[in-house]
């Protein structure tokens, strides 16, 4: 959305959303979510697509439709989340919080490593900034600059509330800003399971061969700092969040081969991480080479 009137959308959106009670959230956000998978039938055909390399041949094409449903209710239970959040309601996300795997990440930030994030977009990953800070984790993260000016100073606005620093792709050197964050002792969380910009690197994901964003690993060769592949999961009222081992950055003969040999192991990572609850994934883009293919609808 673009202009004035985009911008406006989601200040009426977030101002009807924040009059409903926590209790209501869920179960709204999913039911308009479900309700726009019955509209969206091009982007429900993409979805399929998804879920079908995600879940492999076994479930039949009814379950793999139901399958994307849910993926639309959940990405719907996300929006009304954030919509809904407020700085005062912080102390109840985390309250209904939890999360396993701190204690590696703990014993990197006393050895004085910086700590690296890379998530998927998952459940509400906005969360983490409030459950960070809750921990003496204070996060730093990148978001896309969007055409609408306003939207993008919304989004930051919105995302300082649940605990996190921006930095915005594009306005200077995001790899310098990430390294002085990490030195700086703050977390950097990248959302690393979509090439945005078109120049990500080669790797095999869900059996077929696509693109991932290079940052964290680049990032993590030229700092030495650790990376944490992390899933989030919506569960009940709450939010659940599993952190991986460190992920081990292969030998390779040069930086740019142990970058793509990296990158495959965090797409590997992530394999395991969707699989835990695929219908929690918001990938609603194109990801693969051929989810651009016309004879479903999804390439338009």
């Amino acid at each position: 959305m673009r202009g004035l009137a985009g911008y406006l959308v989601y200040r009426a959106l977030s101002g009807l959303f924040g009059l409903l009670p926590a209790r209501v959230i869920p179960a709204t956000g999913r039911a308009v979510g479900r309700g726009l998978s019955y509209v969206a039938r091009d982007r429900l055909a993409l979805l399929r697509r998804h879920m079908r390399r995600v879940m492999g041949p076994g479930p039949t094409e009814e379950e793999i439709t139901t399958a994307g449903r849910e993926m639309f209710a959940s990405y719907g239970r996300y929006w009304a989340e954030v919509f809904w959040f407020r700085p005062r309601r912080k102390e109840w996300m985390v309250a209904h919080s939890s999360v396993t795997g701190l204690d590696d990440v703990f014993a990197v930030k006393e050895s004085g490593r910086g700590i690296i994030f890379a998530v998927a977009h998952m459940g509400n990953w906005e969360v983490a900034g409030s459950l960070g800070e809750s921990l003496d984790l204070p996060v730093l993260a990148v978001a896309e600059n969007l055409p609408n000016r306003r939207i993008t100073d919304w989004f930051i606005k919105t995302r300082a509330a649940f605990g996190i620093d921006i930095i915005i792709a594009g306005r200077g050197s995001t790899m310098s800003a990430l390294a002085r964050g990490l030195q700086e002792g703050k977390v950097v969380a990248l959302v690393s399971d979509r090439d945005v910009t078109g120049r990500g690197v080669e790797v095999e994901f869900f059996g077929e061969r696509t693109t991932m964003p290079g940052g964290p690993i680049s990032l993590a060769i030229m700092t030495g700092a650790a990376v944490f592949p992390i899933g989030s999961y919506f569960d009940g009222p709450g939010h659940r969040f599993g952190i991986r081992p460190e992920l081990q950055i292969p030998e390779g003969d040069d930086r740019t081969e142990r970058i793509q040999k990296g990158t495959q192991a965090l797409a590997v990572a992530f394999e395991g991480i969707i699989r835990e609850r695929p219908t929690d994934w918001h990938l609603f883009q194109p990801n693969w080479p051929s989810d651009f293919d016309d004879d479903d609808g999804t390439g338009r």
